[in-house]
């Protein structure tokens, strides 16, 4: 299996200063910490990275600094997706014009189109620039599944080169694994090595904010041969996953708080979202610590 964008890519949050405005200049010290930590790539502006909240501006800003930051030592994707076909194709041409190495398109949201509808806006999107694109199917957020069906002709296309994959569908994922060289991401990362195993690319990761290295490990030793080991690590990974992203607070929430307690670049969330309290932040570190803790003893 290709990996169009490498094999461990970060879901970067967006850090904000105490006022709450865009930090550029916090970005490029995150991004370049991530991609020391081993991620390949780096998603901004995706759900992690709070689109719904930050203005096309921002957006564009953002990319250019993390571009600088990280020159050619990691792809840099942007999330490009919305409600609104045309808006989605001016964001992609604004996302190339800024510098982004690809491109994540999420299923349009709310509308509920069905699936030739879904499968235009995504051939309009990929046609609007030269920029390789992924697929974001995430079902459960946008209420509409891209079907397998729908992938396997999407995949004709020149420039759709993969998916980020948030379906919680296995048997589905593996008809179109068989059935085309779509890149598979996992974005749920319970599924970092399962997935991997059948044959998918890596993963697309909020909980590589906190722990890049220790997620990337999971893949370098299932590369090296070692299945039980890289079990293990999927295994010492799963406290802190459940608890960033199965515990009742988004992702964003829980890594931008992990994050400020460890005194990397963060800031507050934006409203509707709100930060996580005192005791979350102690129960994150402590999972953190555990984690951190066990990757330093194997070594």
């Amino acid at each position: 299996m290709t990996s169009p964008f490498g094999r461990a890519l970060g879901a970067m949050i967006t850090p904000f200063d105490a006022a709450g405005a865009l930090d550029p200049d916090g970005a490029q010290r995150l991004a370049a910490h991530l991609v020391d930590g081993g991620c390949d790539g780096l998603v901004l502006s995706g759900t992690t990275g709070e689109s719904p909240t930050t203005s096309d501006a921002e957006k564009s800003t953002l990319i250019r600094a993390v571009k600088e930051a990280v020159g050619d030592r990691a792809a840099v994707l942007a999330g490009v997706g919305s409600a609104d076909t045309a808006h989605t194709g001016e964001l992609a041409r604004q996302a190339e014009r800024a510098g982004a190495d690809g491109l994540l398109v999420v299923t349009p949201y709310y509308s509920r189109p069905p699936q030739d509808a879904i499968e235009e806006h995504f051939r309009t999107v990929a046609d609007a620039t030269g920029l390789p694109v992924l697929l974001y199917d995430i079902p459960g957020r946008t209420g509409t599944r891209i079907e397998p069906d729908t992938m396997v002709r999407l995949a004709g296309h020149p420039r759709i080169v993969g998916v980020k994959d948030c379906a919680y569908d296995v048997l589905g994922t593996q008809k179109v694994l068989a059935r085309t060289e779509l890149a598979y991401y996992t974005g749920c990362e319970e599924y970092i090595l399962p997935l991997y195993a059948v044959g998918g690319a890596g993963y697309i990761s909020t909980v590589a904010n906190a722990v890049p290295a220790e997620l990337r490990a999971i893949l370098d030793a299932f590369d090296a041969g070692d299945t039980a080991g890289a079990a293990l690590l999927q295994r010492l990974a799963l406290p802190l996953i459940d608890l960033m992203m199965a515990n009742g607070l988004p992702g964003t929430v829980t890594a931008k708080a992990l994050l400020g307690a460890l005194n990397l670049p963060s800031g507050p969330v934006r409203a509707p979202l709100r930060a996580a309290g005192a005791e979350m932040v102690g129960r994150l570190v402590t999972a953190y610590e555990a984690i951190t803790e066990s990757s330093l003893s194997r070594a």
